[in-house]
């Protein structure tokens, strides 16, 4: 029987800041078409693990591996050939104010592609619609929602049809309501896309919502303190610490939410 290859790796990798350690011994493996969220509390570390595999920080020891090659340890080029496969939305969108919607996903085919304009703006006008914004092309940023923004740039992280896309905290700023929405975008596109997901998050409900697996950090002790799904973690984690992190706040929630119910479940048991 071959070897199982995951999409990605996290290969005991550690981060800092200089001599400061952000992060140590951090150890994943996520495979394809997975959702795998990122959470913790606030300042664990978990944008500055995101920007090691985006790209954006090289790790101080370990590696990350895409399908089993190693990232940081290949040379430019490679790199920046794997990183044209990587789709990412930034906390606050980053999307160019003073250009329409589809401008912003123009752009970015217009610099990675050799479409033709008029194929540029049928294309972006297709990845809007399947965030459900057809209509919306010529809108500016400023024109449209909180939420309806983060899909837009949602649609702009899915331009180059990414193997695997980084969302970093993507429900921040949204109303419940249209958090959810937003959650359920992203099933939608796993599922029809086939495409793996990183988010980072510490929003409990989207964690039980969409959530294959996690991976939860530590800001105090700076490493990793758990791995699984948010079941799992919620029922059997160790750690009281996680447990805790996880059930903060269900007694408060809708009945109908993922995490209320897994709670309600577990209390059963």
């Amino acid at each position: 029987m071959p070897a199982r290859v995951d999409k990605i790796e996290i290969r005991d990798v550690t981060l800092a800041y200089g001599s400061f350690v952000v992060l140590r011994d951090i150890r994943a493996r996520i495979r394809s078409g997975a959702v795998f969220v990122i959470m913790g509390g606030s300042g664990c570390g978990k944008s500055t693990l995101l920007q090691a595999l985006i790209g954006l920080r090289a790790p101080t020891d370990g590696e990350v591996l895409y399908d089993g090659i190693p990232f940081w340890g290949s040379g430019p080029e490679a790199r920046q050939e794997r990183l044209r496969s990587f789709g990412v939305l930034f906390q606050n969108g980053a999307l160019w104010s003073s250009m329409t919607l589809a401008e912003n996903i123009g752009l970015v085919l217009g610099e990675f592609t050799d479409l033709t304009p008029p194929e540029i703006r049928d294309l972006s006008r297709f990845k809007l619609s399947l965030v459900g914004l057809r209509g919306f092309e010529d809108f500016y940023p400023s024109q449209v929602s909180g939420g309806m923004a983060k899909r837009a740039a949602l649609a702009r992280a899915l331009a180059l049809d990414p193997d695997i896309l980084f969302l970093d905290e993507p429900s921040a700023g949204l109303d419940p309501i249209t958090s959810r929405k937003l959650d359920e975008l992203i099933l939608q596109l796993r599922d029809s896309l086939g495409a793996t997901f990183v988010v980072v998050t510490h929003e409990l409900a989207s964690i039980f919502a969409i959530a294959d697996e996690c991976l939860f950090l530590d800001g105090s002790t700076r490493t990793m303190r758990a791995q699984g799904s948010p079941r799992a973690l919620l029922e059997r984690a160790d750690d009281p610490g996680v447990r805790a992190f996880l059930t903060r706040g269900a007694s408060g929630m809708e009945p109908t939410d993922p995490a209320h119910a897994a709670l309600g479940n577990l209390t059963k048991e």
